[in-house]
């Protein structure tokens, strides 16, 4: 069982949606919080809400796409709280659109925030924490990652998904090894600003901030209510994400209903393809 009382976290996406649910969870069990978010305001208010509460947070400017960032990021943690020994890779962008329709800029921005932006973290705040034998890595993916084939004009956001849920489950072996525990979040519908934040915190060097939400194409809209799609408060999402940490659980689901989904785009289109491989052995084995 991991202790979470008296430890420093540091959460990327802090400013807002699972990431502002996690530092308050976190701060509300006794927790010394960073919050982190490239939209420092947004930060700033969330460590408000904890210092008025009583908790113990600091806000960090953190852009988690810039290895610089999250290493100035993390010393300024280490400074504020001490060192750091649960680290919450949360931080992710998103887009709806057809992969030929999508810039270089947008590819870069969705892998540089949601693949590399973990393994940015990762980097920075592992060494101490192996060294010291001891916290938890946990990184959110999500249902698009583990189901690619059930989102359409979803291809980078999957990909760069899909890319989290492996790294985490491999590194976990080797963290083990170490007394580093380590966990994924894969989130279905959940109740966050993403929508909202998304355009306003894109950094210029991908082609700068923007206004509005994200364009969600009618085919997703229908996709979404013909499975009924619902969304779970943040505050949920993080009380399954501490019980995670402390039982150093490998993989969070948030949404009982998505197991169909996963049974029918994942599950069973790989089990056929084992069929067909079985099914071409036999027919090699009997022209031999």
């Amino acid at each position: 069982m991991r202790e979470i009382s008296g430890k420093a976290a540091f959460v990327t996406g802090g400013g807002s949606g699972i990431g502002q649910a996690l530092a308050e969870a976190l701060a509300a069990e006794g927790a010394s919080v960073a919050v982190a978010d490239i939209l420092i305001d947004n930060a700033r208010s969330v460590v408000g809400g904890i210092t008025e509460a009583g908790g113990t947070a600091v806000a960090i400017s953190c852009d988690v796409s810039d290895r610089t960032s999250v290493r100035r990021a993390k010393e300024e943690a280490n400074a504020a709280l001490g060192p750091v020994s649960l680290l919450f890779a949360n931080a992710g962008v998103t887009s709806f659109q057809g992969f030929t329709e999508m810039t270089d800029e947008d590819v870069d921005w969705i892998l540089g925030v949601d693949l590399m932006g973990v393994l940015n973290c990762l980097a920075a705040f592992l060494p101490d924490m192996t060294a010291a034998r001891e916290g938890h890595v946990f990184a959110t993916s999500s249902m698009a990652g583990l189901c690619a084939a059930w989102i359409p004009y979803h291809s980078v956001y999957s990909a760069a998904k899909m890319g989290v849920l492996g790294m985490m489950l491999n590194v976990r072996h080797e963290l083990a090894a170490a007394g580093v525990g380590a966990s994924v979040l894969v989130p279905g519908g959940v109740a966050t600003r993403m929508g909202q934040n998304n355009a306003r915190a894109r950094p210029e060097r991908f082609g700068g901030p923007g206004e509005g939400p994200v364009h969600v194409p009618d085919v997703v809209r229908e996709l979404f209510a013909d499975v009924g799609l619902t969304f779970r408060p943040a505050e949920d999402v993080a009380q399954m994400v501490l019980l995670a940490v402390r039982e150093n659980r490998p993989i969070v689901v948030t949404t009982p209903s998505d197991r169909q989904i996963f049974q029918e785009t994942y599950v069973e289109p790989v089990l056929k393809a084992f069929d067909e491989v079985d099914a071409f052995e036999e027919a090699l084995a009997a022209r031999r």
